[in-house]
């Protein structure tokens, strides 16, 4: 009976000893771990020649999706938004969020070319006028972020 109580405090002590402290602020989806967090402007650097990187990245929202907040754009450069979707779309996030708030992502950023088709859907989801998506003629290269977990920083 000591053997089993000892082994079980031990898991429970291992188990709190293995836990990993989660940046705080208002969590979606899986969260975000702390630790190893890099910039957005750093996403180009860090894929390198991959075109696919795991990250956990921390930017500024630019734009959500006003539709259902199912997307969003970060700023990496001055001139240049990284598109965030979200896992299996199993979490989405405020509609209202305010340009220029910090949120911390995590999950793979990916270079892609994103269709006109895709583009002129995401542009109708973020409530463009008509003459804006049909000015949508050309596919786009891009990083395009799919999200595990994201936090929205106080």
């Amino acid at each position: 009976m000591k053997k089993l109580i000892l082994s079980l405090a031990f898991c429970a002590l291992a188990t709190m000893g293995f836990a990993q402290e989660k940046v705080e602020g208002q969590s979606f989806g899986e969260g975000v771990t702390k630790g190893n967090i890099i910039s957005a402007n750093e996403v180009n650097a860090k894929l390198g020649k991959e075109t696919k990187a795991d990250m956990k990245v921390e930017g500024e929202v630019v734009s959500v999706c006003k539709k259902k907040g199912c997307f969003m754009n970060v700023k990496i450069s001055d001139k240049e938004t990284m598109f965030v979707k979200f896992k299996d779309y199993g979490f989405f996030m405020p509609k209202d969020m305010a340009p220029g708030t910090k949120v911390v992502i995590d999950g793979f950023a990916e270079r892609k070319v994103t269709s006109v088709e895709d583009l002129q859907h995401y542009a109708k989801d973020a409530k463009k006028s008509p003459e804006e998506i049909a000015k949508i003629t050309e596919p786009k290269k891009e990083i395009v972020f799919e999200a595990k977990g994201a936090v929205i920083v106080k």
